[in-house]
Formats: C-alpha cells, sequence, structure tokens
C-alpha cells in the first residue's frame, strides 16, 4: 500500500475521482458515481466550478445531496452528504494541480514531526485489495498492534475521541492548517490563496456555512487529516515534545500512553483544548482510563467477539442458534465494529448452505431483530436474508419480505436503509415492486428525483454532466436474488477496522 500524501498529484487526482472514494460506504453494485464524476470532470477541463455559475451556490439550499443513516435504531443519526460533483470535481482539481498537491505535501510533513503520530493518513492499495482493505490493515499494523507494543513502556492509556468531528469542524481552520494561524488570518480575504480556495468550496454546498464538512467520501477524510494535523502541531508547541508520552491518532480517535493517571489527565486537557480551537470537542462518555495497556488497547466489544468466536460452531450448529447468539451480543453492544464483523462472517456462512429450513420465520425474525436494534449492520443483514427468504415457496417470499419492511419501516430516519432494502425486494426472482421516498430508490425505478440543486449552473453541457439517470449502471430487477459476501466487500472490510 502506498499513502496518499506520498503519491503524484495525478495519482491523487485518480483516486479522488473513483466511484468508491466519492463515496466510501457500500451501495448496491447497480448504483455507480463514476459516470458523472468523468462527464463533470470532461466539462470543466480544469477550470473552477465558479466559470460555469449564474448565481452562487452557497446562497441556495440543497446544493449537496444529504440522507440519514440510523446509528442505532433509535436517536443516533449519521449524515452522509454527497458533494455537488461540479463541486466536487473542481476542488479535487484545485487540489491536485502540481503547485497545490506540493505544498500539501510538505505541510503534512511539517506538521506531522511532533509528539502525537498520526496513523490515519488515506492509504491507496498497491495490490489487488482494494482501498478499503488498504485502509484496514494500515488500521490494524499502526494502531493496534503499536498500542500493544506500548504495554512494554507504558502503564497507563487513556482513549477517548472527538464528538460529531467532521459535523464540527470550523472551516476557516482549513486556512490556517495549510498557511500558519498568523498568515491565515492576515490573508482571510486573498481569494487565491490554497486554504481559502478549499474553504470556499466546501461552503458553496453547504449554505455558506462555516461549521461542518461533508462525511462520507475519502477527499473529506484528506481535507479532516489537514485540520486534525494542524491541531497534533498545537499540542506539541504545548507539550514540547516530551519523553514520557506517547499519542497515537487515527483520526479522531486519540491514544494517550503515560506512566500516571495524572499525567494522562494533564495531556488530555492539552488536547482538549486544542481541538476546541477548531471547533471540536472530545465525547467525555466515550474518554475510558486503563492501568493496563494491553487490556485498554483492544476495545471491549471487539474482545468479546474473539471470545465468541473462539466458542465455535460446536456450541452454535444451526444457523438459529448462531442467529441467537449475535442477538444476544447485538444487545450487549449494538452497532459495534465487533457485531459489524460477526454478522459478516455469518453472511458467509450461510450463502455457502443450501440445506432447507424448518424455522424460517423464525430466523427471519431474529436476524431482523439484529437489524432493528443495530442498523449499521444491515448490508450483511440484508445478505442473510436474501439467503433466507429466497428458501420459501414464491407465493411466502411476498409475505416475508412485507413483514420484514414493515418492522424496519420502525427504524426513524434511515434512508441508507431504504437503498439496501431496495436491493434485496425487486429482483425479479422475488417478484415484488419497491416504492420509496427515497430520491436514490426513486432513480433506480426509473422515476423523476433530483440529489443535487443544479439552479445555480448556467452551462447546459454541466448541467447535463450530473443528469442523475447516470449513477444507475446496471438493472436492479436483474440481480441476483442473494445477496453475495462480494456485494458488500466495503462493508466487511469496514468492519475489520475494529
Amino acid at each position: 500500500m502506498k499513502r496518499l500524501v506520498d503519491v503524484t498529484e495525478e495519482e491523487a487526482r485518480q483516486h479522488f475521482l473513483k466511484a468508491s472514494s466519492y463515496f466510501n460506504n457500500d451501495l448496491p453494485s447497480y448504483i455507480s458515481f463514476e459516470p458523472v464524476l468523468k462527464n463533470v470532470a470532461k466539462v470543466l477541463g480544469g477550470k473552477e466550478y465558479a466559470s460555469f455559475q449564474s448565481a452562487h451556490p452557497k446562497e441556495i439550499e440543497g446544493v449537496n445531496y444529504n440522507f440519514i443513516a440510523n446509528k442505532d435504531g433509535r436517536f443516533a443519526w449519521r449524515p452522509f452528504e454527497l458533494i455537488h460533483p461540479a463541486i466536487y470535481v473542481s476542488l479535487v482539481d484545485t487540489i491536485c494541480s502540481t503547485e497545490h498537491w506540493k505544498r500539501l505535501q510538505e505541510r503534512l510533513k511539517e506538521l506531522g514531526q511532533g509528539v502525537v503520530e498520526c496513523c490515519s493518513i488515506p492509504v491507496i492499495s498497491t495490490d489487488q485489495n482494494s482501498d478499503t482493505a488498504a485502509q484496514v490493515r494500515s488500521w490494524w499494523q499502526r494502531i493496534e498492534q503499536r498500542s500493544l507494543a506500548y504495554s512494554l513502556e507504558y502503564d497507563h492509556l487513556l482513549h477517548t475521541d472527538v464528538t460529531d468531528c467532521y459535523g464540527s469542524l470550523y472551516t476557516h481552520s482549513i486556512v490556517w492548517a495549510i498557511h500558519g494561524y498568523h498568515d491565515g488570518k492576515r490573508k482571510k480575504d486573498v481569494r487565491s490563496l490554497l486554504g481559502n480556495k478549499i474553504d470556499a468550496h466546501i461552503r458553496a454546498g453547504r449554505s455558506g456555512q462555516t461549521n461542518g464538512i461533508a462525511q462520507g467520501s475519502v477527499l473529506m477524510d484528506f481535507i479532516a487529516e489537514l485540520v486534525l494535523a494542524y491541531v497534533d502541531s498545537e499540542i506539541d508547541k504545548i507539550l514540547k515534545s516530551p519523553s514520557d508520552v506517547k499519542i497515537l491518532r487515527y483520526r479522531d480517535d486519540y491514544r494517550i500512553f503515560a506512566h500516571s493517571d495524572n499525567r494522562a489527565e494533564e495531556v488530555l486537557k492539552v488536547v482538549s483544548d486544542a481541538l476546541r480551537g477548531v471547533g471540536m470537542r472530545l465525547g467525555v462518555s466515550k474518554t475510558i482510563a486503563s492501568r493496563n495497556v494491553v487490556a485498554g488497547s483492544i476495545k471491549p466489544d471487539k474482545l468479546a467477539g474473539i471470545e465468541l468466536r473462539g466458542l465455535g460452531e460446536a456450541n452454535a450448529k444451526t444457523i438459529q442458534k448462531q442467529l441467537l447468539r449475535l442477538h444476544a451480543f447485538g444487545m450487549r453492544f449494538p452497532n459495534s465494529g465487533a457485531l459489524k464483523r460477526l454478522v459478516s462472517e455469518l453472511h458467509s456462512k450461510v450463502s455457502q448452505q443450501n440445506d432447507d429450513l424448518e424455522d424460517l420465520n423464525v430466523q427471519i425474525a431474529i436476524a431482523t431483530d439484529i437489524a432493528v436494534v443495530s442498523p449499521a449492520t444491515f448490508p450483511a443483514v440484508a445478505g442473510i436474508l436474501s439467503f433466507l427468504v429466497a428458501k420459501a415457496p414464491t407465493p411466502k417470499k411476498q409475505e416475508l419480505w412485507d413483514l420484514v419492511r414493515q418492522k424496519m419501516k420502525r427504524v426513524p430516519y434511515n434512508e441508507y436503509l431504504e437503498v439496501w432494502l431496495q436491493r434485496v425486494i425487486l429482483p425479479k426472482a422475488v417478484g415484488l415492486r419497491f416504492d420509496s421516498k427515497e430520491p436514490l430508490c426513486k432513480i433506480v425505478n426509473g422515476q423523476v428525483a433530483e440529489l443535487w440543486n443544479n439552479s445555480w449552473i448556467s452551462s447546459k453541457k454541466l448541467i447535463s454532466a450530473v443528469d442523475v439517470s447516470q449513477i444507475v449502471v446496471g438493472a436492479a430487477d436483474d440481480s441476483e436474488e442473494t445477496v453475495k459476501p462480494a456485494e458488500v466487500e466495503l462493508f466487511t472490510q469496514n468492519a475489520w477496522a475494529y
């Protein structure tokens, strides 16, 4: 694998323009944003989006498209945001010019010299594995394994992270991160300054807001890393590269290693103060102190997941018993990374079985309830459900899917879940219609729907380039009735990051 910051500007540009970089979560295989990105790039021809505007997009609502994933089945939501393709491609071209990319490379190297070791710069796969798989491998090697190794040197670990990192990031801090605080303040009105250009692009699709950046793309992950690297340097200015402390950071997740609780808490206050300067704050409920570094380096849900896997199938020979074990685990650790991984593994096992299932309704009920309690597991649960329902007689399938959908409707504000429900219900082998108010689902159904507000664009060619019908790259009803594990590859690989 290669770190994104180490590649050439053209390699970086091509990476950012991949569909899997534009939206780095799972979507059904018949949805891809790559055709839109390619056509927009052709029309823009390296020019900024402002060359094609009749009005300023920051003065218009709905320029970017937002949809919601529910995190806990109740009141915790994660907003995904699809940046308007014209603004997105324009920002990629701006960042990946030879001059600007070199500046960013140098700045990240300069900011990374202090006490905080950043382990989350996006990486690019150099083999047959996906970029996500490479990122997961990087996390395991650089955070989890390094944390365990530090148990030889340190006795105390304090683990914390930022509350709503992307949603709270102050966009003007991007300028400070690239050019320094004082230069950034002094040149805040200089439009040609790289930091101001990036700031303007981000705010253009978000009604001019200075709080928050879009969540869901590798490009915004990279921008967040710039700001957090600046925070790292501010932390080092105060701590002055101490010899008695180590800090590992993976994006907004901090691990502070020290020789005493008091020292770790002193460092935590410094970290908190530095984050507050860019609009962020630490999550008090997620701050955990441990006097055993080995135990504190591995998340409780992961340890419990390892124990559950260690019990083996001898203790749960049937699919129903395995589902019940996962349901019990999900009640203890809802939406946890370990649960996602365990559900993904069961999906792989279930997809290889051909036995008739006598307790089909019961298994479907248990699997569905896992997804209700932990909506983040739904791509893999959808795969399990698709296999189970496929075993039913054809007249029974409609009844089962209707029951599943009625129960899933109780999960509030979960447009992302609707996209995956459509995937498992729409195939011809199932024989059902799938009506939804979610725009992505309507587009798949061939209906008229709007993702991005294009009223600010003056160019007919550019409006044509962002035609949303292009995102449907295959017929949804021609999809296989059962969702194979490879179809939720990103979900599986992301699960292994925990």
